[in-house]
C-alpha cells in the first residue's frame, strides 16, 4: 500500500464511566486489559446488582446525557444540567440515582460475573424505548483481562469507510481508534480483520472479530438525536456470524493487545 493509501489513527477515544460519553485524546496507552482510563468505572443498579448500560435502553439512556473525562488522574462527571461531580464525592451516587430514577452506586472495578442487560435492539426500535423487551443477560469482559468494564475485548476499532457508508458519527458506536481509510477502501472492511495482527504506534494488536451492534447508537448522544439507522443499515448490509451469537448487525471490529504501547494521532495503521 502506498504511503498516501495507507491506513492510519484518525482519532482516540477513551470513556471513563461505562455508557457515559467521553473524550476524545491525542495519544492512548494500551495494555492487556484495554486503554488506560477506559471504563475503568461503572453504576451499579443496587436493587438487581447488575451493571447500568444503555443498552437496556428504558432504564440506563439517560447515562448518554453525561461526560465523563479526566482530568488530573480525577475523573470528572459533568450532568446534563452542567453540574461537574466526582467519584468519590459526598452525594456522587446520589446525583446520579437522581438523574436516572433508580438506586446507583459506584464501581471501581468488575466485580467476579458482572453482567448487563442487552435489549433486543430490534424490539426495542418497534416498540419503543420504554417498551418492556427480551433483555438477555450479557457477562462482562469474557475476553479482557483485568477488572475494567468492557463489554468483551480489550479495544473497539471502526473506520471511516463504514462510517460514511452507515452516514453517521463516530461517536456513536463509541470507539477507542477511528482509522481512516483511503479512496475506495471497503466499507465493513473491518469483518476482514479477524485474526490479523496490526502495529499502531509502538503497539500491536490482533483482530478478534467483527463488532455485533446494539440499541445504543441509535440513541441520543449527548447533542445528538436518535438516528435509528445507525443500527438498521448494518442490519440490511452486515449481518456477521460474530463471537457464537449467531449472525448479528456488525460494525467495526474487536482487537486484543498482543503487545502493549502507546498510541497517538495520524500513528500507521499497519497490517504485519
Amino acid at each position: 500500500m502506498a504511503t498516501g493509501d495507507r491506513l492510519r489513527v484518525g482519532s482516540l477515544h477513551r470513556y471513563p464511566v461505562k455508557s457515559m460519553l467521553g473524550e476524545a485524546v491525542t495519544t492512548l496507552t494500551v495494555g492487556y486489559g484495554g486503554a488506560e482510563g477506559d471504563r475503568r468505572l461503572a453504576l451499579i443498579d443496587t436493587e438487581t446488582g447488575r451493571v447500568a448500560s444503555a443498552k437496556q435502553a428504558r432504564l440506563w439512556r439517560r447515562l448518554l446525557t453525561c461526560t465523563a473525562r479526566i482530568d488530573g488522574g480525577q475523573v470528572r462527571v459533568r450532568l446534563p444540567d452542567g453540574t461537574e461531580v466526582r467519584p468519590g464525592q459526598d452525594g456522587f451516587d446520589n446525583a446520579l440515582s437522581e438523574l436516572v430514577a433508580r438506586p446507583v452506586r459506584l464501581a471501581t472495578k468488575r466485580p467476579v460475573g458482572a453482567s448487563l442487560e442487552r435489549a433486543d435492539p430490534e424490539q426495542v426500535l418497534d416498540r419503543g424505548l420504554d417498551a418492556v423487551v427480551d433483555a438477555p443477560l450479557l457477562e462482562l469482559g469474557e475476553a479482557t483481562p483485568g477488572d475494567s468494564f468492557v463489554d468483551l475485548a480489550p479495544l473497539h476499532v471502526i473506520t471511516t469507510a463504514t462510517l460514511e457508508r452507515i452516514g453517521t458519527e463516530a461517536q456513536r458506536y463509541r470507539p477507542n481508534i477511528v482509522v481512516v481509510t483511503p479512496p475506495g477502501y471497503p466499507a465493513y472492511g473491518e469483518n476482514d480483520w479477524t485474526e490479523g495482527t496490526f502495529t499502531v504506534g509502538s503497539a500491536q494488536l490482533k483482530g478478534m472479530g467483527a463488532t455485533p451492534r446494539c440499541v445504543i447508537p441509535t440513541l441520543e448522544h449527548g447533542d445528538l438525536g436518535r438516528a435509528v439507522h445507525a443500527l438498521r443499515t448494518p442490519a440490511t448490509e452486515n449481518l456477521v456470524d460474530s463471537f457464537g451469537l449467531g449472525r448479528l448487525p456488525c460494525a467495526g471490529a474487536y482487537f486484543d493487545v498482543v503487545t502493549e504501547g502507546t498510541i497517538s494521532l495520524d500513528d500507521p495503521f499497519t497490517p504485519t
